[in-house]
């Protein structure tokens, strides 16, 4: 199966990066949004992630530390070749096409990948309308963060040919694929998935079978739901919270951080798909009503400039 046009579904956190990413490695990119508003929306994303190839990029020319794996094969890189890589970047951005119709977004697409709201009857409503403007040909995956393929798959009209595909935050630097197929996906598919990860300049992680969250996420939620859990109980404040981790285990980042990355309305959705979050005196109650107190102050995370923290 040859893949050479690629629609995404959603211009959010992850969307916009896998958008740039798969432009930039020479696909033919287009973005599907519900509206103008949120074509609107998208853009500045878009834009904040082409300065930061750019900068990445032409810091690598004295800087060998700054070297991203889904830029670059390697560190050692000429400088004139950097130059071409950068100018890449601003050709890959202008090239990407962000329209509301669904016909114009899928009628001619190889690969679409799914990233929107971790919400399942959004995702239902959205198969329910794109699948019939897709040719036969059409791969379709989901990025979904932590349902699984086979609780999607009947919203579609193409079992054989649906499977997920996971990406890690700052996909540039962070750079994995994670492909989960569900009992009706074909081995063709599934290889074709993985091929096309691979040449987005991404590092694929094949699963053996379904599990909800994948590999990172199985980890990862957990880790930023035990955060939470101390800020809504009062334990300690942000600050603390991330310093605990990052002085105790010489990470980078601490939770927080993390989760203003990941943007607070999609650890919003997560938590809020839990039986308790309906109880505002469950731990999954008081998570949900932390994180709608930040996400109604328009302070969702990096890229509204403010989160946990803010940012410039």
């Amino acid at each position: 199966m040859d893949i050479q046009k690629v629609t995404v579904a959603g211009g959010g956190v992850l969307g916009s990066q896998i958008a740039l990413q798969s432009a930039y490695k020479g696909f033919d990119v287009t973005i599907w949004l519900r509206s103008e508003g949120s074509i609107e929306r998208a853009k500045p994303k878009l834009e904040r992630l082409r300065g930061i190839y750019k900068s990445t990029l032409e810091a690598l020319k004295t800087n060998p530390a700054a070297w991203c794996r889904g830029l670059t094969d390697s560190a050692d890189v000429p400088a004139e070749k950097i130059d071409e890589l950068i100018a890449q970047v601003d050709t890959a951005c202008d090239s990407i096409k962000l329209t509301c119709s669904y016909d114009e977004a899928f009628n001619d697409a190889d690969l679409v990948i799914e990233a929107i709201a971790e919400v399942l009857t959004e995702k239902e409503a959205f198969y329910a309308e794109a699948c019939p403007h897709m040719p036969e040909r059409t791969i379709v995956c989901t990025n979904s963060s932590t349902l699984l393929p086979s609780a999607i798959v009947g919203y579609t009209d193409r079992p054989d040919k649906f499977l997920a595909l996971h990406f890690a935050n700052n996909i540039w630097q962070n750079n994995t694929a994670e492909v989960m197929g569900q009992p009706a996906t074909s081995p063709e598919a599934y290889q074709a998935v993985v091929q096309f990860a691979r040449a987005i300049g991404m590092i694929p992680l094949e699963l053996k079978k379904e599990q909800p969250g994948y590999l990172l996420n199985s980890m990862l939620v957990p880790f930023l739901n035990s955060a939470e859990a101390l800020l809504a109980n009062g334990v300690a404040d942000v600050e603390t919270i991330d310093k605990a981790w990052m002085l105790g285990t010489g990470a980078p980042l601490g939770p927080f951080r993390i989760l203003d990355i990941v943007g607070l309305t999609t650890a919003y959705n997560i938590v809020a798909a839990s039986p308790d979050a309906a109880n505002p005196d469950s731990i999954a109650g008081k998570i949900a009503a932390t994180l709608k107190s930040y996400i109604d102050a328009g302070k969702t995370g990096v890229n509204a400039g403010e989160g946990f923290y803010k940012y410039n």
